[in-house]
């Protein structure tokens, strides 16, 4: 009688029993197959692309393509009909040299006080006390008349506010009234109150904006930390120094990247009520590459203009960006 020989089952992948049993002629052991990974399939990345590249293609046409076609037109001397003529660095070191060109960034800058110092320190002030009077009507109500300039076109705003900063217009109404007859005047026409006047229509619009966003951002401010200050006998000026202002950081970047870029590139405002003027008095890059494409037709000179202006507002912009995430 033979005698049976068993061994080790020998294979090239490691195989696992999975169920033992036994026959007449000896156990036999099952044997799991490998199991075999299958490839992974993206299709979640592939279907958010195609969902992007409709949006991707109009930024690319609209914003990406129109700034590469600036830049290559800042290096020409053209007149937007004829041949061009490649003059280098030559319009840039006009922009940079011309003093009615500088002057209109100057002003430009002095609007930074009214299109976002002003509205950011006004709506932290009106925030701070909505937020005091609680939920109710007085705050929607209050909300809603700060909110309302928002959705006035800009254009539309410079129109108004045109006709009443005028001699006879509802401002100088409002002074005689009061006694003050001694200072009014026509606010537009005057060479030192002309950029002041159109400053404060784009404080009016933006103040709006400024609470409503600031008003949501103390919304996300845990109320125990306000609680912890009471507790502690601060009163409403510690309590907004030391809660809210810090928890308000990041919505203050953003009205201040927001009322930046809008004060430095300000147009529609300046152009329906004061067209620049007096003389250069609220001149504004805006106007100044308006002017020198459209009526001048130096298109080289105003495409380099308008570089020197992107590159202004991302030399203000990104450090406030930066500064805004700094311990987050």
């Amino acid at each position: 009688m033979n005698k049976a020989t068993t061994g080790p089952l020998h294979s090239a992948e490691p195989q696992q029993p999975v169920a033992t049993g036994s026959t007449p002629t000896g156990p036999v052991v099952a044997v799991a197959q490998p199991l075999r990974r299958r490839p992974v399939r993206r299709a979640g990345s592939r279907t958010a692309w195609v969902m992007l590249l409709p949006a991707l293609a109009v930024y690319i046409g609209f914003v990406i393509a129109p700034m590469l076609m600036g830049l290559q037109y800042s290096f020409y001397d053209w007149n937007g009909v004829g041949a061009s003529t490649f003059v280098g660095l030559e319009n840039y070191t006009r922009v940079l040299t011309d003093p009615v060109l500088l002057a209109s960034i100057l002003n430009a800058f002095t609007l930074i006080i009214f299109f976002t110092i002003i509205p950011i320190t006004v709506g932290l002030i009106l925030a701070s006390l909505i937020r005091s009077m609680r939920q109710g009507p007085v705050s929607s109500i209050a909300q809603t008349i700060l909110f309302l300039p928002q959705i006035v076109p800009l254009a539309a705003a410079g129109i108004a506010w045109a006709w009443m900063y005028a001699d006879t217009g509802t401002v100088n109404q409002f002074l005689r009234a009061v006694g003050l007859e001694g200072i009014t005047r026509s606010w537009l026409a005057d060479y030192g109150t002309a950029l002041p006047a159109v400053g404060l229509i784009g404080s009016w619009v933006l103040t709006g904006l400024c609470t409503v966003l600031l008003l949501t951002g103390i919304g996300k401010i845990d109320g125990s930390l306000y609680e912890a200050v009471r507790l502690d006998g601060a009163g409403w000026w510690r309590e907004f120094f030391t809660v809210t202002l810090p928890g308000l950081r990041q919505e203050i970047a953003v009205l201040a990247t927001l009322t930046i870029i809008a004060a430095l590139s300000s147009f529609d405002i300046i152009y329906t009520s004061t067209q620049g003027g007096p003389g250069r008095a609220t001149l504004v890059p805006g106007i100044s590459i308006f002017r020198i494409g459209f009526t001048q037709s130096d298109v080289g000179l105003a495409s380099a203009f308008g570089m020197v202006l992107m590159v202004l507002v991302l030399l203000v912009v990104l450090p406030i960006q930066r500064l805004s995430k700094v311990n987050d």
